[in-house]
C-alpha cells in the first residue's frame, strides 16, 4: 500500500490514492468526508521527523568506488529536518558550493517508537520505506572534513513520493539513479553492509527512535554532479520514483549601494 501525505483545506492526513483521482484518509472516520479528489489535495512531504539518520558507506561497491574499508559499525550521521522537500519540488544549488552530488538512497520510516531492540525484532518498528537522496555539497564536505553544512543547506532531503508499506524484504530492491533520462546510478540493496534491520537496532542502542522519523540507509556507486536544469529521480523497484528539478539558489540580493 502507497500512503501520501496530503492537505485538503486545512486538514493534514495520510491517505491512500485510490485509481489515481481519488485520495481516502488511512485512518476511517478520521474525516467527515470518507474520500477527496486528487484534484482539491496538496501533497505534502511524506512526513515531519525529529530527525534524518544517514548511513555512510554502506555499499560495499561504493566503498571499492572511494577506495576505502568497509567500516566495522555503521558510520551515522544527521541531516537537519529543514532540508526536506517532496516528490516534483526543487533541489536548490547554494551559492557557497560548486559541486553538488546525488545520492540515491533507499529510507525506511520509522512507525513505532524503537530505543534498544533487536534486529529480529526491527520489521515491528516499520511503518514502511520511501525513495531519497542524500543530496551533498562534495567540496565543502572535502574542506570541512564534516558533514553537517555538506549535507544540511534547505532542499538536501528529497523523499517520497509515498510511504510503501508492503515491502516484506528490502534486502534485494534494485534502486536507480537516473538524470535527465539517463541511469547515472545502479545499485541493489543485497549489497549492503548493514541490513535495515541491523541499522535500526544499532542507532535504536544510541537513540530513541520515533515515529516518523527517516533512516537513510546508504548509497551504492555511481555517485555525480548535478546542475541547474537537471531533472534527478530516485527509482527504488516496489517503492516509487522520486523526481525532483534543480535550480540555482537565486534568493542572495546583492548589497544596496
Amino acid at each position: 500500500m502507497k500512503v501520501f501525505r496530503i492537505k485538503h483545506n486545512d486538514a493534514i492526513f495520510y491517505a491512500t490514492h485510490e485509481d489515481g483521482n481519488i485520495f481516502k484518509p488511512l485512518i476511517a472516520g478520521q474525516h467527515e468526508q470518507e474520500n477527496f479528489p486528487a484534484v482539491e489535495c496538496l501533497v505534502l512531504p511524506i512526513v515531519v521527523p525529529s530527525k534524518i539518520i544517514c548511513v555512510g558507506l554502506n555499499y560495499k561497491e561504493h566503498a571499492k568506488e572511494l577506495n576505502m574499508d568497509m567500516p566495522e559499525e555503521p558510520m551515522i550521521f544527521f541531516k537537519p529536518p529543514s532540508a526536506i522537500i517532496g516528490n516534483k519540488d526543487s533541489i536548490i544549488l547554494p551559492s557557497m558550493s560548486e559541486h553538488v552530488d546525488y545520492e540515491g538512497e533507499l529510507a525506511v520510516v520509522i512507525g513505532q517508537t524503537a530505543k534498544n531492540i533487536s534486529p529480529e525484532n526491527a520489521h515491528k518498528h516499520i511503518f514502511g520505506y520511501t525513495c531519497a537522496n542524500d543530496v551533498t555539497a562534495r567540496d565543502l564536505q572535502k574542506k570541512d572534513r564534516l558533514f553537517a553544512r555538506a549535507k544540511g543547506f534547505d532542499t538536501f532531503a528529497p523523499i517520497g513520493p509515498s510511504i510503501e508499506t508492503n515491502i516484506a524484504d528490502p534486502s534485494a530492491l534494485t534502486l536507480r539513479t537516473i538524470v535527465n533520462g539517463k541511469v547515472r546510478q545502479e545499485g541493489n540493496t543485497s549489497d549492503m553492509i548493514y541490513t535495515p534491520a541491523e541499522l535500526i537496532s544499532f542507532i535504536s542502542r544510541i537513540m530513541t527512535l520515533g515515529p516518523g522519523d527517516i533512516i537513510l540507509t546508504g548509497t551504492p556507486p555511481g555517485i555525480g554532479p548535478l546542475t541547474s536544469g537537471d531533472e534527478v529521480q530516485v527509482e527504488i523497484e516496489g517503492v516509487g520514483i522520486l523526481t525532483n528539478s534543480v535550480v540555482k539558489d537565486e534568493s542572495i540580493q546583492a548589497p544596496v549601494q
